[in-house]
């Protein structure tokens, strides 16, 4: 079962994005920062994902693990 995580990158990034960065779902905070959300299969994809991240010149502010609050999404949505 994968783990849901949420990053938060600063500056805005474009949303178009998302599938580079395995379909996270990418959503804009009031504070000009992005959040990055959704599941994470392994230590493998988190490792992978925080080094596309570098590749993209990102700045990553933080990154934690959350509560699912909707276990079906949790199914719909796996990294690739």
């Amino acid at each position: 079962m994968a783990n849901l995580y949420e990053f938060r990158i600063k500056g805005q990034i474009d949303p178009s994005l998302s599938a580079w960065l395995n379909d996270l779902l990418i959503t804009h905070t009031p504070d000009g920062d992005s959040l990055l959300s959704g599941p994470v299969i392994d230590q493998a994809a988190l490792h992978g994902l925080l080094a596309r991240c570098r590749d993209l010149g990102l700045t990553l502010i933080s990154f934690n693990p959350i509560e699912s609050t909707n276990p079906a999404r949790e199914n719909t949505r796996r990294l690739k």
